[in-house]
């Protein structure tokens, strides 16, 4: 995997009550410990969270508060691809896909839920076929209540 394979790498937090979005280093999106460690920097009310878009493929969100990382993954057929992918099945301890396994999302979906963003709505973008990962963000975003901070980083 080459660092021109991550769309993005964003991270977004709280801090007393402002929503801050800030572009984190492309290689950051390559591997799931170093996003978490990244993360860990950044003061937050509610927890950081961690954005990142993977070749208009998936997308990882990681919500780290303290020392508690949660994670979920767009696509959990992206494992055979992509050692971000893996990363994140491995910090979740998901079982491998088999080779006729549908996309599907996987992981924590309620990691968003205290913030506005049920588990369900967020189930539902991720099954979209016609939504690029960068539009399930944008979503997010927006309904999290950072929607032009996050367009003002990612153009």
């Amino acid at each position: 995997m080459a660092e021109d394979d991550v769309d993005f790498a964003v991270a977004a937090y709280r801090d007393e009550g402002e929503w801050q979005v800030v572009e984190l280093k492309r290689s950051l999106g390559e591997d799931v410990e170093e996003l978490s460690l990244a993360l860990a920097r950044f003061p937050s009310d509610v927890g950081v969270l961690g954005l990142v878009s993977m070749d208009d493929d998936f997308f990882v969100i990681l919500r780290r508060s303290g020392t508690q990382v949660r994670a979920m993954l767009s696509d959990i057929t992206a494992v055979t691809d992509w050692p971000l992918a893996v990363g994140v099945a491995d910090l979740l301890d998901l079982p491998n896909p088999d080779d006729d396994d549908e996309p599907q999302a996987g992981g924590d979906l309620e990691l968003l839920s205290d913030l506005g963003m049920p588990a369900m709505d967020l189930g539902v973008l991720c099954e979209d076929d016609d939504l690029y990962p960068e539009d399930v963000l944008r979503d997010v975003a927006d309904r999290l209540g950072f929607g032009e901070a996050f367009e003002a980083v990612i153009g």
